[in-house]
């Protein structure tokens, strides 16, 4: 075949992949988008030096990778055409036909998106959201999106570190999940292993090293697998295509830190290695399961039948892990040939090339499908891009389990769903009114996580009551679907305005004390994106705007003392107290007092004492006395110097078994060291823990406070000698 322009690089493989399974009408579509995308890219250069129109080459050539129909291989040719050449969608329409032009529109809508840099959260909401949209209208956007993502991760290595670090991160967070979702693992894996490369490189270098140190030993021993279940399975009469692999860079490294966890090391590692088998029938996976398991001897608690009960995705196999020779484990995954189409392509097998019916839509599709319709619908529920991330997290990019109604209707729900989250999903009047459930004939209690293959069965209300706050409490785990949580917000929004502001009020107040500041800046509410403060205290009591998010944006507004303009002889940093300044004062001891113990960002003053030397107070302390020794009073403010400084905090608490447990686990994961600890006992049942911590201060201490709260039975946590 001959292309009218000179062949850039990859041309020629381009049309080579593309004639191995389109007629030539069809190759000879892409032909006349190839042609044209090298004439519109005309002496447009890469970052590295190549000229433009590689790029779209390369992500033609992975479309054609996935056996995609003529169309869409014609939109990865022109995807850029529209942003970067001036192209008309009307040029485009005349010269390729609608359908052509409707991928191209798409894949440059969802290019247009905000800077990351300015506001992160808001960009990545703003990716999802067209993404989702353009999905809606036709996969294949998406398919030629992630292609395009794809071939820029390869090619990071020519960008700026800055630019690098974004895109690895955006890749992680929503095009690497999004291809898992959609199935396509051809894709998942590697953006996951080269988003991996960039953002922690010293993590990926270590792991690559650990993988490729017995990369020979390890090959051996994949291809001695491999023999002998060829042999084992063929005796049986069990034809089977059998393949092994080391698992990925990306998945090797997350499974080194859940083992590190459990204190046990990378040599443990039972599925390093995976052999795959295919066979023709269904009935064969499980005759080729039966040998697996009469041959080797399998692992408890390790096998998974994801043919009975598919995942989300649709992916289907049977997944075991053995002791093989050596008493090594290995992985096995047993599936048929039709199974691993869908598994390695995801919702692209059901875009290739079928025939005279290129895309054509089948029942699999449909289904797989299903969850993008409902995200859709709940999308126009949810408020604002904190929601929508949280429901996109928790309800799209998580794994999933299959549970069933009493009637023997599966319903699938994120991984960590409760009862009430099934409740919600049959109908939202029967979570608000869920008092109870039974599980598998049990009655348990609502926070009992669900698992794959559970009968759930709800208990409601005889009387309307409604949802409980408590619900919306994570620490409780009533909740585990964002879709859940965001009913039970818009009940409490809809039906309790005014007691949710006074709600609010309330936790604000709260908040601001325990913080140890004197009142919320005046245009908080603005800048947490409500009109005024009546609007804010709606949400705060509602549950829209999260406590964490609200101590957050309180600890940047900390008032931070100025810094006076002093020449540097009336300037000593004192050894006593590390970081402060004081004015005025010279070969004195200097040290922070205990009654309020001040931390960096507070304002304070200095006491000179008759023989301790400078005693630091907060400014508000009210203990200290300055009455009629004013002269002794002496300005003071925070220097330079990083150091820790001891405080005091006052948690109560109902008293329960674990209590000191779990604040000293929160305490420890923020990197705070716990110097003190002590326990007041009172005749409620409850406990006042008073604990002397060494921080950072500011951000770090704010954002341990809010931790703190969130444990199981706290009913306040505060700064102790604050001045509220």
């Amino acid at each position: 075949m001959v292309v009218s322009k000179p062949h850039p690089a990859g041309a020629s493989e381009l049309l080579e992949a593309a004639a191995g399974y389109l007629p030539p009408d069809r190759v000879e579509q892409v032909q006349r988008a190839l042609d044209f995308a090298i004439e519109q890219h005309d002496g447009q250069l890469r970052h590295s030096g190549e000229p433009y129109v590689t790029h779209p080459i390369a992500v033609a050539r992975l479309c054609a990778e996935l056996r995609m129909d003529a169309s869409t291989l014609a939109a990865a040719l022109l995807h850029d055409t529209i942003e970067d050449c001036g192209v008309t969608a009307e040029q485009l329409r005349a010269k390729f036909g609608p359908d052509v032009t409707l991928l191209v529109e798409g894949a440059t809508k969802i290019e247009q998106l905000p800077d990351r840099a300015l506001d992160t959260e808001q960009a990545d909401a703003e990716t999802l959201r067209k993404m989702f949209l353009a999905m809606a209208e036709d996969v294949r956007v998406v398919i030629v999106k992630m292609a395009d993502r794809l071939h820029n991760m390869r090619t990071l290595e020519y960008l700026a570190s800055g630019r690098q670090q974004a895109l690895a991160r955006e890749t992680m967070d929503i095009y690497a999940p999004l291809a898992s979702r959609l199935g396509v693992w051809q894709f998942k894996w590697e953006l996951e292993d080269l988003a991996f490369r960039y953002l922690e490189p010293e993590q990926y270098h270590r792991v690559a090293s650990m993988v490729a140190s017995r990369r020979s030993e390890r090959e051996r021993y994949v291809r001695l697998l491999e023999d002998e279940l060829r042999e084992v399975l063929a005796a049986v009469g069990v034809t089977a295509e059998v393949t092994g692999r080391v698992k990925h860079l990306y998945s090797i490294s997350e499974k080194m830190q859940r083992y590190a966890e459990q204190g046990r090391s990378f040599d443990q590692m039972r599925d390093l290695l995976a052999v795959r088998v295919l066979v023709d029938t269904i009935a064969d996976c499980y005759n080729a399961l039966g040998v697996v398991h009469q041959h080797w001897r399998p692992i408890p608690g390790t096998f998974d039948d994801y043919i009975a009960s598919p995942r989300e995705s649709l992916y289907q196999s049977l997944h075991t892990s053995v002791l093989g020779p050596d008493m090594r484990p290995f992985e096995v995954q047993i599936r048929t040939y039709e199974m691993h189409q869908v598994a390695e392509y995801g919702v692209a097998a059901h875009w290739q090339y079928k025939g005279d019916n290129p895309g054509k839509r089948d029942a699999q599709y449909e289904e797989r499908m299903a969850w993008l319709r409902h995200l859709l619908e709940w999308q126009q529920e949810v408020s604002g891009t904190e929601d929508f991330l949280e429901s996109v997290r928790m309800d799209v990019f998580r794994d999933q389990v299959f549970v069933h109604t009493p009637k023997g209707a599966v319903r699938v729900l994120p991984a960590g769903s409760t009862p009430i989250d099934f409740a919600y999903r049959i109908h939202t009047d029967l979570g608000h009114n869920c008092v109870g459930a039974k599980v598998n004939g049990k009655m348990v209690p609502l926070h009992t996580v669900l698992k794959n293959g559970d009968v759930i069965e709800v208990i409601r209300s005889r009387v309307p009551k409604g949802p409980s706050r408590d619900w919306l409490m994570p620490s409780l785990g009533y909740l585990g679907s964002s879709h859940s949580r965001q009913k039970v917000r818009q009940w409490f929004r809809r039906e309790h305005r005014e007691d949710n502001v006074d709600k609010g009020k309330e936790m604000l107040e709260r908040e601001t004390r325990r913080l140890g500041i004197e009142r919320a800046p005046s245009d908080l509410p603005k800048q947490l994106g409500y009109e005024g403060t009546r609007d804010l205290h709606a949400a705060l009591g509602s549950g829209d705007l999260s406590l964490q998010k609200l101590a957050n944006r309180l600890a940047e507004y900390v008032p931070q003392p100025e810094t006076p303009r002093l020449s540097a002889s009336t300037v000593e940093v004192q050894r006593g107290a590390p970081g402060v300044r004081v004015l005025g004062t010279g070969g004195l001891h200097v040290q922070l007092a205990k009654c309020c113990r001040p931390l960096p960002g507070d304002p304070i003053m200095g006491y000179v004492t008759r023989a301790r030397g400078v005693t630091v107070h907060r400014s508000d302390c009210r203990t200290a006395h300055w009455g009629g020794d004013a002269e002794r009073v002496v300005e003071c403010d925070w220097g330079p110097t990083a150091s820790m400084y001891s405080a005091s905090v006052e948690v109560l608490a109902w008293d329960r078994v674990g209590l000191l447990r779990d604040l000293s686990t929160i305490i420890a994961g923020a990197g705070v060291n716990m110097v003190g600890v002590r326990t007041v006992e009172h005749d409620d049942r409850t406990t006042t823990v008073e604990l002397t911590l060494e921080t950072e201060g500011g951000a770090q201490f704010s954002r341990l406070l809010s931790h703190l709260d969130g444990v199981r039975g706290v009913i306040s946590v505060r700064r102790s000698g604050s001045a509220a």
